[in-house]
């Protein structure tokens, strides 16, 4: 690698996922042009793919992050990955080097952007997105300071810490009154009660885990909801009640499908009484309506969940605002500060493992993408430099019994308790067959 008048003569292909419109993505092999002295190559390892690239995908140009001209210019999706530096131009070379691994906040909020303030790699760009083997990181994500160096183990930790710091963000973001004054308390309410509605899927797993993990603001009592039993019991047994004790909060698991009357019901698991943090979890106006309803004196409701449908309404009570103090905020991702949070819990230690059930290569992508609200379980991790089909981890022992990668996989998952590793990441990268391809 090196560089000739000014200018990188490294130039490379790369194979990536791109959006040319309405559910047209489209797996090609392309060159990357030379990097300027302000941009950055990168390689990508792995991606998780999010529900909001299913969005961008069923919207096209009609996506608010999305470029009218993606017909023409079309656009490398996914948001959430994690790879390693390989060329770094020279107005960026005291701060970055060859070798670093590192994962980006994607929610630039640049104004010269190709789409303005929402612009963001995995939307906008035609030369960044996590669905690739080779990105050029423009000097944007630089100068925004949203290229974030990971020091941990692994690569997948980093590819979810854009996910764990939309938690991070809705945590910061909730907030309590100051009787007698326009002072708002901001952040859940510490030694509080907290409900998180909805709860078990990729996102509310990731705020289970963040609130048991995190050492300050912690509730006293954290009820997880959820009407698929399947999945709390998969939750409960990642995220254990005795784990919860441990760090000081009490946790209930609770299906709300077999409760006659959800409301009164969760209200008596609190004494009769109302919840101070109510995060929801899916856009469902039921579930909404539920959350108001269980909302304490103050009580702060976050909608996190992002609907589909621009016209999503659901009821909410105003008496209630009026006399007992209780608000509604809305989050729909994290802020640089709260991916450097992430970072570093990763770096430290939090295992966002939980999270994922499926893993596939870059070949999965498209179909995967289009049809991911069909797909059941949690996060969905691609590897970009292998050819694997979507495959759940459960069924990694069963696809073991013919194919000794599968089997050995298996073994490795079984020692995580089930869940994927970075013991397992390895192996993968290292044995798959068409790793290096």
């Amino acid at each position: 690698m090196g560089r000739l008048g000014g200018a990188s003569y490294f130039i490379m292909k790369t194979k990536a996922v791109r959006l040319y419109g309405k559910k047209d993505l489209r797996l090609e092999e392309f060159k990357l042009p030379a990097i300027k002295d302000d941009e950055i190559l990168a390689k990508v390892v792995c991606d998780s793919i999010c529900m909001s690239t299913y969005k961008a995908s069923s919207q096209g140009a009609d996506h608010k992050r999305i470029p009218k001209d993606v017909d023409k210019n079309p656009i490398i999706i996914g948001h959430e990955f994690a790879g390693e530096l390989l060329e770094v131009g020279s107005k960026w070379a005291h701060k970055f080097k060859a070798g670093e691994k590192f994962s980006i906040q994607p929610a630039l909020y640049y104004e010269g952007g190709p789409v303005g303030v929402l612009s963001a790699p995995g939307y906008s760009y035609r030369y960044i997105g996590g669905d690739a083997t080779y990105v050029i990181i423009p000097n944007e994500v630089m100068e925004q300071n949203c290229l974030l160096i990971y020091e941990g183990e692994g690569y997948y930790p980093a590819a979810l810490a854009e996910p764990l710091s939309c938690v991070i963000a809705a945590m910061h973001a909730n907030y309590h009154t100051t009787p007698g004054s326009y002072v708002h308390d901001m952040g859940i309410k510490a030694n509080g009660k907290m409900a998180i509605l909805a709860g078990v899927g990729p996102m509310g797993l990731a705020a289970i885990n963040y609130v048991l993990n995190r050492d300050d603001r912690k509730p006293s009592l954290l009820v997880v909801t959820d009407i698929d039993q399947e999945r709390l019991d998969r939750a409960a047994s990642i995220y254990t009640v005795e784990f919860a004790k441990n760090r000081g909060i009490e946790l209930q698991y609770v299906n709300t499908g077999k409760m006659e009357n959800p409301v009164e019901e969760l209200k008596a698991i609190n004494g009769n009484k109302g919840y101070d943090d109510v995060f929801v979890f899916a856009p469902v106006r039921q579930v909404v309506e539920q959350a108001d309803d269980i909302l304490a004196f103050d009580g702060c409701l976050n909608f996190f969940a992002g609907p589909n449908d621009p016209n999503f309404k659901a009821m909410f009570n105003f008496y209630n605002v009026h006399y007992a103090y209780t608000h509604v905020v809305g989050t729909n991702a994290g802020n640089t500060e709260d991916m450097r949070q992430a970072m570093t819990m990763m770096g430290e230690g939090l295992d966002p493992a939980g999270l994922v059930t499926h893993i596939g290569g870059l070949d999965a992508v498209a179909d995967t993408t289009n049809n991911l609200p069909n797909i059941p379980g949690g996060k969905k991790l691609i590897y970009t430099h292998i050819e694997m089909p979507l495959t759940p981890i459960s069924d990694f022992e069963k696809l073991g019994e013919k194919d000794v990668l599968f089997k050995n996989l298996a073994e490795i998952c079984k020692r995580h308790k089930g869940l994927w590793s970075v013991e397992a990441e390895t192996y993968l990268l290292a044995n798959h067959p068409s790793a290096g391809k």
